[in-house]
């Protein structure tokens, strides 16, 4: 009797064939070196084709080259090219070469390292990296990092250690007596907290109305003089880059003010607080060490592959009492268990890939990468200064560039007729209640080239408009 080939068979036989796991670095590696050229939104027909994986779930097991090769035909031209030189939207990275490699190499590891016996090389990157990154930012020697997934995570991180210090420092436990009767903790942030700000506000029930505004200069920055009157029963939120014109709040006077008075200042950075580690730009982060907690992406400035976070906290006993967790089955060590520093436990080991590009960049290739990112949006608003019908908004000190034409109407047709044309991609924002088109600098990728095509096509795209615009008239 022939014996039935079981599910666990194929398995190990996709294994042992190897042709799935070729195929699908050939396939991988292909699209890689042809992204950079490609055009940056996908076409029609590739969105059209994603209606091939409109099906039932299937009843019967497929083979598996059969799915990589439907995956790779219909997904990978209806991706967005944010891996190439010309997408500028989202503040969204590109992946630094080593940190794909690095990151596949750890797919196949499938590492946890949310406890040291669970991955001792995961618990051990952990360590050396949060070392990297104090030295880096210049920040105290009892700083902790989290490794979590992005900043969103990072800056809930970062806010939950605010709330069990600053309800500690009033004689109240809140993992043990809840929020209920719970002493107060203000909230004050300036007005142009970015939304994960918000977000983390609302989870840890702060409650959104509860938050102290304070006005921002023309640039977006927190005025220091309109800021209340600081305690120890204060959350400040200061901000390492504004999301749309790049700026960066002064955290020198603000942080010495806010160190004598006992409050607590969390510093949101998720793509400048990297300025912080080039030396023709660390200014734009001076007195930021002086903060209690920061929250930083890898995969914007850095350009580690998704999904790479970072929370730093200089009040050890905060942050691991905020994300505290306990179990007769948990084994700690002697060395880093990586679980006591992010709320989850069950995550990849995202740290391989953010310790490779360290590793591979060191401290002049990083200066080198993200300077060359600021000179490219000072080459952008540059190109576009001199155009007619374009202005420029912002003073360009990291990253970013907002733009505008004459009327929000122009404006607006201008962004959709960028983004049809697929030559770039760039979004849209709200700045003083005025449309802009907003361009977010950080690819490595990013060439004098790139920008120079880009602008052409933000040239193409108004003409366009400004011409159906008079015809329809």
């Amino acid at each position: 009797m022939e014996k039935k080939v079981t599910i666990q068979d194929k398995m190990y036989s996709d294994i042992q064939d190897e042709s799935i796991f070729t195929s699908a670095q050939t396939n991988g590696y292909n699209y890689l070196t042809e992204i950079f050229d490609r055009n940056v939104f996908p076409t029609e027909k590739a969105l059209t084709d994603l209606a091939n994986f409109d099906e039932e779930m299937p009843i019967a097991t497929s083979e598996a080259n059969t799915v990589l090769e439907h995956l790779n035909t219909y997904g990978s031209p209806a991706t967005v090219a944010n891996m190439g030189g010309r997408y500028f939207g989202f503040v969204c990275g590109s992946s630094v070469p080593i940190g794909l490699a690095a990151k596949n190499l750890a797919t196949y590891w499938d590492q946890s390292p949310t406890m040291n016996v669970l991955s001792p090389i995961g618990s051990k990157l952990e360590t050396v990296v949060e070392k990297w990154l104090k030295q880096l930012f210049n920040l105290p020697e009892q700083t902790v990092a989290g490794f979590v997934s992005g900043t969103s995570m990072a800056t809930f991180c970062g806010l939950a250690a605010a709330r069990y210090r600053l309800l500690a420092n009033q004689g109240w436990n809140i993992n043990d007596q809840g929020f209920s009767n719970a002493p107060k903790i203000r909230v004050i942030t300036g007005k142009h907290a970015h939304s994960t700000v918000l977000k983390a506000v609302s989870l840890l029930g702060f409650g959104k109305n509860n938050i102290e505004w304070v006005d921002v200069d023309e640039q977006g920055r927190i005025l220091p003089e309109l800021i209340p009157e600081l305690d120890n029963s204060t959350l400040l939120i200061l901000q390492a880059g504004n999301v749309n014109s790049g700026s960066f709040d002064d955290f020198e006077s603000i942080c010495e003010k806010a160190n004598k008075a006992g409050a607590w200042v969390h510093i949101d950075g998720a793509f400048g607080f990297w300025a912080g580690a080039v030396n023709q730009l660390k200014h734009l982060t001076k007195g930021a060490e002086k903060a209690n907690s920061w929250a930083v992406d890898g995969h914007k400035t850095l350009n580690t592959p998704y999904d790479s976070g970072v929370v730093l906290c200089e009040d050890k006993e905060a942050l691991m009492s905020a994300l505290h967790m306990s179990g007769s089955y948990i084994i700690t060590s002697k060395e880093r268990d990586g679980t006591f520093y992010t709320p989850e436990m069950s995550r990849r080991a995202r740290i391989v890939e953010l310790w490779a590009i360290l590793k591979y960049l060191g401290k002049s290739g990083i200066d080198e990468m993200i300077l060359g990112m600021h000179k490219r949006a000072q080459q952008f608003a540059n190109e576009l200064k001199n155009e007619n019908g374009f202005t420029i908004l912002n003073d360009v000190v990291f990253n970013q560039v907002m733009v505008s034409c004459e009327t929000d109407d122009l404006t607006d047709k201008t962004l959709v007729r960028i983004q049809e044309l697929r030559e770039c991609w760039v979004g849209g924002s709200i700045w003083k209640n005025r449309k802009i088109i907003r361009i977010s600098v950080c690819s490595w990728a990013t060439t004098k080239e790139d920008v120079t095509r880009s602008v052409h096509s933000f040239k193409q795209a108004l003409r366009e408009v400004q011409k159906n615009t008079f015809i329809a008239k």
